[in-house]
């Protein structure tokens, strides 16, 4: 099969002929109809600091995927040949106390699609029958990979109920504009979103956000009078801090009301230090970490939401075939696109 492979430790990504998948007793081999693009891909094509020390080559990358399941080992019993499938991502161990407890999402074990074992970025990939979703055939491929990070929008957005409620959204990567497609169908009443790019921003209106910041332009002081200004003074009742940037982290503690809540998705590049006591604790602010999505409840969520009407088409931007995969790159690291679809 036809692959793009971290062949070497060093930037990039080869396109090459590798050894088609063959399922253990457990497994399930699916053809793959599109993988997307994904920020920690990035990480490993570019090779930095984090993905030399998190990825041995050679290795297949991707975890975001859907397709049709053309073989399955010996024991399979919960998808069959032909299923319309997308898979979770994280490959959980089921013994430790995380996974005995309902929260596998944080499984002290857990192994990932693409970084541990060979991923999506091929024309064919087998996973274990256990992370396969099974997925509305009426959803087309190029929205349907995008499940598994849509989930991360999901779990960050409705952690908490946030039906008729002011929801700041900070970073309109992806996720984030996928986090404002969910407030919106979820029944949000007023979504307010910053971000350096009018190209994201112009987006993130597309998808239902009803005030867009540029936080490039704008000064901090600017825009938290914007902010207060369209809460009548309040401040926004949740706060989804997408993007990892500092000054988006203490911009989402400030602009949330006393007493709401902040979602932290965005992951920094290093240490970020906060004023705990007047940002944080006289505020009386809950705040959630978020990584992954719940297993597998954020999936049947995020089920209900699209027969609910939830619309994430003006996030995917781009599809390309998988020899393309360079512009994809590109056009990621430019910030001047949203969802970007590989085709193998």
């Amino acid at each position: 099969m036809q692959a793009l492979v971290k062949t070497t430790a060093g930037s990039g990504l080869t396109l090459t002929e590798w050894e088609d998948p063959t399922p253990g007793p457990h497994d399930a081999v699916v053809k793959v109809a599109a993988t997307s693009l994904c920020g920690t891909d990035v990480h490993i094509y570019r090779w930095d600091e984090w993905a030399q020390r998190r990825v041995h080559p050679p290795r297949i990358i991707g975890h975001e995927l859907c397709g049709h399941v053309v073989e399955v080992g010996r024991d399979v019993s919960l998808v069959k040949v032909g299923d319309y499938v997308a898979a979770e991502s994280h490959l959980t161990c089921g013994a430790c106390f995380q996974c005995r407890t309902g929260q596998a999402h944080v499984c002290k074990n857990y192994k990932i699609l693409g970084i541990d074992r060979d991923g999506s970025y091929a024309q064919y990939v087998v996973l274990p029958e256990s992370v396969l979703w099974r997925t509305d055939p009426d959803i087309p491929p190029e929205l349907a990979c995008a499940q598994e990070p849509l989930g991360n929008a999901v779990d960050a957005a409705l952690i908490e109920d946030l039906t008729g409620q002011t929801v700041l959204i900070t970073g309109c990567g992806p996720t984030g504009l996928f986090a404002a497609a969910v407030a919106r169908t979820a029944g949000a009443a007023t979504i307010i979103a910053s971000d350096v790019s009018d190209y994201r921003l112009s987006l993130a209106k597309q998808v239902g956000v009803d005030h867009v910041l540029n936080a490039k332009v704008d000064l901090p002081e600017r825009i938290a009078a914007a902010i207060l200004e369209i809460t009548a003074g309040e401040g926004a009742d949740a706060a989804l801090e997408m993007s990892g940037n500092p000054a988006a982290l203490h911009q989402v503690f400030q602009a949330v009301k006393n007493g709401g809540r902040v979602t932290l998705f965005g992951i920094p590049t290093g240490s970020v230090c906060f004023d705990l006591p007047n940002e944080i604790i006289f505020k009386g602010i809950r705040v959630y970490g978020i990584t992954g999505r719940r297993l597998f409840s954020t999936w049947y969520r995020l089920a209900g939401l699209f027969k609910a009407g939830l619309d994430i088409r003006p996030v995917i931007t781009h599809s390309f075939p998988l020899r393309e995969f360079a512009t994809g790159f590109d056009l990621i690291q430019s910030g001047q696109c949203g969802k970007v679809v590989l085709i193998p």
